[in-house]
């Protein structure tokens, strides 16, 4: 008796399990699918939506009948887009890291001690997160006399946002810089979480006035985390944006590896400014539409 209990508990604790996704064969486009969905059901900022319920629906009856992974990756793919919008995808595994083009930031004095500061986007690959933020921090604080600062974010497509806020901290307030909101929790993101994401003790940065003027230079590839360390800006103001709109993708996203190689990126959250304004798939405007945005924003410095 005792015996066939255990029997039906470990049948029935095999069925939970199959369940959560944990006995989903990868190996196969099916099993590759389920997995997938099953994912992007507990993390995708749109999985509550009538689109993806219908689409769920289409891609798990369309997986019985694949019958290669690269058929899987499209039905993946195809998935993540529906249930997590534009930001989702399926990245596939990293082959060659040496090709991999990374700039590092800059920084440099202007005519009139106007400093021009530029933030590439940044995955770490190339240039560690502590050299990316130093080489501004450090600029930044050893020119505590700055008459204004240009803030450099076009061509800037992402990556890891800390870095790139906590290389800019002297020029921020310290509190709730910005938040994400997902389908349920709303995440607050202060300075001082920035900071201590990289390694900087807070009270050790020197800030600027809050008077300085601070322009920021965007344009269509400024996207993600580049849109993100924009918007800890937004709402400031000693603070004008120059250029044209944003890319779209002022959101959040998480990883989840694939046995294959592939990692499903999910977009869980969207962003929202101290303002109160929610972004996610659509560009952000700046305060001064131009073709000439650095010449402008000198131009807008030099009168304040």
């Amino acid at each position: 008796m005792c015996i066939m209990k255990r029997t039906v508990l470990f049948i029935i604790a095999l069925s939970l399990l199959s369940s959560c996704g944990l006995f989903d064969d990868q190996s196969k486009p099916e099993g590759y699918v389920r997995h997938c969905v099953r994912i992007i059901d507990r993390a995708a900022l749109y999985a509550d939506s009538p689109e993806w319920k219908q689409t769920r629906q289409e891609i798990l009856e369309q997986a019985k009948t694949l019958t290669t992974l690269d058929e899987a990756h499209e039905a993946v793919s195809k998935a993540a887009k529906v249930a997590g919008g534009k930001h989702s995808f399926l990245m596939e595994p990293v082959k060659d890291t040496v090709s991999y083009q990374e700039e590092a930031p800059s920084a440099k004095l202007l005519e009139g001690n106007i400093a021009h500061i530029v933030l590439p986007a940044h995955s770490g690959v190339k240039v560690s997160d502590s050299l990316y933020t130093h080489t501004v921090l450090d600029f930044l604080q050893t020119n505590p006399d700055l008459k204004g600062v240009v803030l450099d974010l076009r061509d800037n497509r992402g990556g890891n946002m800390y870095p790139m806020i906590a290389a800019v901290s002297p020029l921020l307030p310290d509190g709730i810089l910005l938040k994400f909101q997902g389908r349920k929790r709303t995440f607050p993101i202060s300075l001082d979480f920035v900071l201590s994401s990289v390694g900087i003790e807070a009270d050790k940065i020197e800030k600027f006035p809050a008077s300085t003027p601070i322009a920021i230079l965007t344009n269509d590839w400024t996207g993600s985390s580049g849109e993100a360390t924009l918007l800890c800006f937004r709402g400031l103001p000693n603070v004008r944006a120059f250029g044209i709109a944003t890319a779209g993708y002022a959101s959040g996203n998480m990883s989840f590896p694939l046995l294959d190689g592939y990692t499903l990126v999910i977009t869980t959250s969207c962003d929202v400014a101290r303002t109160g304004e929610v972004f996610c798939d659509d560009g952000i405007e700046p305060d001064v539409t131009t073709k000439a945005p650095l010449e402008d924003a000198l131009v807008w410095i030099s009168k304040q």
